[in-house]
């Protein structure tokens, strides 16, 4: 067998050569070199944290791709930990469930999914065999109905590394725009080149080729697609699967998505991505976003092979990587978080051998045109091409995964990476709508499941934010309180999202969620803390209490998360003056409407979505979401005492960097002409400083009341007061955002 390098580009020929000649500069001297761009797979790696504006370090001053002591960053070596000369455990992995359903049942995807679940589940990956076919090929679709479609590739070393701070993996861009046809044939020459045919080989042997060729073999890199905005399903109404529930377009707005909620779209999360691969095109371990489910479809081509982990072992394999796989001085911070934030970047690829060896189940399996592969939440996956392929995937979430969404939401926060959903606001709306539902309608017993679910989570938070209110009031460790309609906002220290309540500062720069001290914090602005509470959040605490009162499992089961529970023991130490037994659960709390609290006014949302001003900023996250967790809470604060230039937003308004677009839902309300020049005005640099000068121009424009104390019985006349000031600060709001620029 005759074995030869991958066929690059022209531009990737180029750089490979710039790396090499920076290889042998190195050699002769020391100084520092221009960096090369990086980029990672999608989701929560990089686009839960801003990139380093150099790049990844490879070594000392060195940068990705310019030289590993005195070897490229392409080139092989030996990784003993990583020893497969034996390639024996390959035929000791099992396969993963395989499910056939008939068209009756592949009619809706998610109650499908449902019934397969507790099972499936168990393995981490399933397979799903479609019975029905596409009539229009995904090249078609591609090549005809998306005229003009092109992508750029990423650049993959083929290759293991050591995982310390001298030898790392990086994806590079290849700078080379393709067609699907010319990918197609570039992918199609590189393998008939290796096999001297075109034509398939058994998925064992090429298993066994790739992890050979990944330690010792002499092909140094290959290119693969990954994250390309787009779908190859058909819109022609003749065929079957697209006009089916299965096209991945439609499949986060299905009804029993909790996705729907959202009204705007995510790249790869709410609206599907392709992936366009050559053989041994890898995505290496990693976990989805937020824990979510995530479906993926092979259109055409070669298979692919997967590898998966139960999500009940994802701790045990953390740790395995964490102790066999990376070198300690890589790791961001102790324990199984500092694995898990490097294995966010998505470049970590390693045999299962060594999951094997520490008993941790793995699982695999090959998928085939026309076969779905499910990953369930906090499953690690992995995988390669076999040859040529195409394939398109989007996340999901049914009401069975809010506890998983949960965890990993506080990972994010204890990482301070910028959350990409707002899980406390998707909670409370899916709640809300299910206190609405009539309970005498008779479900399966997998809705009452993920209904029961549902009410748990949403029973544990308001019942946090309830002990939490009552605590800060009581400990007077805010001076005030405001009634807030707007969305999801960012805590300025663990970047969480903050829904229900926060602890906000009278300038409106320092956002805190709850499960901080605001006592041991000095505001760098020196203005007073006020604590900031959703106008509805009586609605909420009674659709929580009539969730206890209704089901006995809902209230027990909270009892049961409440012991082992973080949140709930961190408030008794934060306040150690205060009794819990003082404390009377859903009690009525007194609310102190100051008039620095006035500024603190939000818009008004939408109540059949999520709120849109998540994301009217989601192409940046915050400059400071990559730093590791504060040793303290002050340390927390410092970061925001001098305004980031580049940034383009409020530090607390929720901000994503999955993607480089976003594209919002389209809305039946109409929108005034000045509202959208204003907001065109302002889209770019200058959009934070607007909306911060808005908020201080309305709350000199408005009459401040004095201070005065309501009741939960009196919170509606209050709130009719506060929606008449209210319409002031929109309408000052909108015509400051008006005005050319702001220095």
């Amino acid at each position: 067998m005759v074995e030869r390098k991958v066929c690059m580009s022209r531009e990737a020929k180029l750089e490979f050569l710039k790396c090499k000649k920076l290889q042998r500069f190195n050699r002769e001297s020391a100084g520092d070199f221009p960096c090369v761009n990086h980029v990672t797979g999608r989701g929560g790696g990089d686009a839960l944290i801003e990139p380093a504006s150099c790049g990844v370090r490879i070594h000392g001053n060195l940068q990705v791709g310019a030289s590993l002591n005195g070897k490229d960053v392409f080139s092989k070596h030996r990784v003993q930990k990583f020893e497969t000369s034996d390639l024996d455990w390959i035929d000791r992995i099992p396969e993963c469930p395989v499910y056939y359903p008939n068209k009756e049942e592949f009619q809706d995807p998610l109650v499908y999914l449902h019934k397969i679940a507790p099972e499936a589940s168990q393995y981490g990956i399933c397979k799903i065999v479609s019975p029905i076919t596409a009539s229009v090929p995904a090249g078609v679709v591609l090549m005809n109905e998306k005229a003009g479609f092109k992508f750029t590739t990423r650049v993959q070393p083929l290759r293991l590394a050591e995982w310390d701070m001298e030898d790392k993996v990086t994806f590079f861009m290849s700078g080379r725009n393709y067609t699907f046809r010319d990918f197609e044939k570039m992918a199609n020459k590189v393998f008939a080149r290796r096999y001297y045919s075109a034509g398939c080989l058994p998925p064992a042997y090429l298993e066994k080729e790739f992890w050979h060729e990944i330690v010792r073999g002499k092909t140094e890199s290959v290119e693969y697609a990954c994250d390309v905005d787009g779908s190859a399903f058909s819109s022609s109404s003749d065929d079957d699967l697209a006009k089916s529930k299965w096209n991945m377009k439609g499949f986060s707005r299905l009804p029993e998505s909790i996705l729907r909620l959202l009204d705007t779209t995510i790249p790869g999360v709410t609206e599907p991505m392709l992936y366009i691969g050559m053989l041994f095109s890898m995505f290496a371990w990693h976990v989805e976003d937020h824990y979510l489910y995530s479906i993926n479809y092979h259109h055409c081509g070669a298979a692919k092979t997967w590898y998966g982990i139960p999500g009940h072992s994802a701790v045990d394999f953390e740790k395995v990587v964490r102790e066999h796989v990376y070198n300690g001085d890589i790791l961001t911070t102790d324990g199984e978080d500092g694995a898990f934030d490097v294995l966010l970047g998505k470049t970590t690829i390693f045999p299962p051998k060594i999951l094997l060896e520490h008993d941790v189940p793995v699982y695999k399996a090959v998928q085939k045109p026309g076969e779905f592969v499910i990953t369930f939440p906090r499953a690690y996956h992995a995988g390669f091409s076999h040859g040529f392929n195409c394939g398109e995937a989007v996340n999901f979430a049914t009401a069975d995964w809010f506890p998983m969404g949960l965890i990993a939401s506080r990972r994010y926060a204890l990482l301070r990476r910028v959350p990409i959903l707002p899980h406390e606001e998707l909670l409370c709306k899916e709640a809300m709508l299910l206190s609405t539902l009539d309970d005498a309608v008779a479900y399966s017993l997998e809705d009452l499941k993920s209904r029961k679910s549902v009410k748990v989570s949403f029973v544990k938070l308001m019942r946090f934010h309830h002990r939490a209110r009552w605590a800060f009031m009581k400990s007077k460790a805010c001076s005030g309180t405001s009634l807030v309609t707007h969305g999801t906002i960012l805590c300025s220290i663990c970047k969480c999202d903050c829904y229900v309540a926060y602890v906000n500062c009278t300038c409106c720069w320092h956002v805190m969620c709850l499960r901080h001290d605001p006592r041991s914090i000095e505001l760098p602005c020196g203005s007073r803390r006020i604590l900031c509470v959703r106008e509805d959040v009586l609605e909420k605490e009674e659709a929580a209490k009539k969730f206890e009162e209704e089901e006995d499992a809902v209230l027990h089961e909270f009892q049961q998360l409440r012991k082992g529970d973080d949140d709930f023991s961190f408030l008794s130490k934060l306040f150690p003056e205060l009794e819990d037994r003082a404390y009377i659960p859903y009690c009525d709390l007194s609310l102190e409407l100051t008039e620095e609290a006035e500024v603190l006014k939000g818009e008004t949302v939408s109540t059949s979505g999520v709120s849109k001003e998540f994301f009217s900023s989601i192409r940046n996250a915050h400059e400071h979401a990559n730093s590791s967790t504060p040793n303290n809470l002050r340390d927390g604060m410092d970061i925001l005492k001098e305004p980031c230039s580049n940034d383009e937003s409020d530090s607390e308004v929720f901000r994503v960097k999955r993607r480089s677009k976003v594209v919002q839902k389209r809305s039946n309300t109409p929108v005034s002409s000045n509202e959208h020049q204003s907001l065109k005005k302002h889209r770019g640099r200058n959009h934070g400083e607007a909306q911060r000068y808005a908020e201080c121009s309305a709350t000199r424009g408005v009459a401040m009341k004095k201070n005065n104390k309501v009741t939960n019985g009196g919170l509606r006349e209050k709130h009719m007061v506060k929606m008449s000031n209210h319409r002031l600060i929109q309408q000052n709001r909108l015509e400051v955002r008006g005005r050319p620029s702001f220095s």
